[in-house]
């Protein structure tokens, strides 16, 4: 089966070797869950085929020079790289990088920076009147480099020019990056497998939690427990207490508390909870709905009850959150 998906990363000298691997890794996660229907392809492209040093000092080996890369790209990977100063780190610009970056990205479908690769975006004329994320420590740098670029240093990733272009946050915000890619190409349920497999985070900094009810339960003994969980994650403004579950399990309520506790470790009522705050969460990243909006499309009724089940699961007030960690689209 022909790739669908063209990933070329660019490889430089002293690059993060996390923000090369990371995505890889994802892509390829993405390949084997989908039995290789994902159609990923990933490509290093650096100045020269051979041997590339890397921040850690491991070794990667580019596939085709910056010249030979050719064809069409579906996903152009951009990493950084920076240097340590008295001031900080500063991202470092690589001008052949650059230069490339000027030829190449305009023909590719879809172009994502990891980290202070968004310097390097920026240095080419990229991200001129566009919203931007990169590692909070040079945010400030891209800033100031680049005053052309609206620099936004909270969000783990923003999207902009119609979905074409992304950049990222720092260090291990790549797999959230790559992630969302995944998901945006082959679907939600696809990138909730890839997660599981790499066993994310499910609390980041701040209280973001990343797939959080799915992967931080395990699958249970018992099937029909499995069952009931994906149908609550799927009816989550319906009558879910306790009683009403029971009696969809065709058990009496105390003997359901028994086995749904058994079984998920936790008990019908707090995972209800733990859904409803997810699914809230997702509409406070990716949508402009007010908070009546999203308490009631999640399933938690009232203001009141989306704010104290955001302060039970994430201790942060919905309004926090969302200036926290929405999904910038500027």
């Amino acid at each position: 089966m022909p790739p669908s998906h063209r990933v070329v990363i660019a490889v430089f000298p002293d690059v993060d070797l996390l923000d090369v691997t990371g995505p890889a890794e994802v892509f390829s996660l993405a390949n084997r869950e989908t039995g290789g229907r994902a159609g990923y392809e990933v490509r290093l492209a650096g100045p020269v085929v051979g041997p590339v040093r890397t921040s850690a000092g491991v070794r990667l080996l580019t596939d085709v020079s910056f010249e030979e890369v050719g064809g069409r790209v579906d996903t152009l990977l951009v990493p950084g790289a920076v240097d340590m100063t008295d001031d900080g780190p500063r991202a470092r610009i690589d001008g052949e990088v650059v230069q490339w970056l000027r030829e190449t990205a305009p023909g590719a479908r879809r172009v994502a920076s990891v980290c202070v690769g968004a310097h390097l975006l920026a240095a080419a004329g990229l991200l001129d009147g566009r919203t931007a994320t990169t590692h909070w420590s040079t945010a400030a740098q891209l800033a100031a480099d680049h005053p052309a670029v609206t620099v936004d240093p909270d969000p783990i990733f923003v999207r902009t020019d119609r979905g074409r272009l992304w950049t990222g946050a720092g260090i291990s915000a790549c797999l959230d990056l790559a992630l969302a890619l995944v998901a945006e190409d082959q679907g939600e349920d696809i990138a909730l497998a890839v997660a599981r497999q790499l066993v994310m985070f499910l609390k980041r900094q701040g209280g973001q939690s990343q797939f959080s009810v799915p992967l931080s339960r395990p699958a249970s003994d018992r099937r029909d427990i499995d069952e009931l969980r994906l149908w609550i994650a799927g009816h989550l403004g319906d009558d879910l207490s306790a009683a009403a579950l029971a009696a969809r399990m065709c058990l009496s309520e105390r003997h359901f508390a028994r086995v749904f506790k058994q079984e998920t470790g936790t008990s019908a009522a707090d995972y209800v909870e733990a859904a409803r705050v997810e699914a809230a969460r997702r509409l406070l990243e990716s949508t402009d709905r007010s908070l009546e909006q999203v308490a009631a499309a999640a399933g938690l009724g009232s203001v009141e009850t989306l704010h104290r089940a955001f302060r039970r699961q994430l201790a942060i007030t919905p309004a926090a959150y969302r200036r926290r960690f929405r999904v910038s689209t500027g």
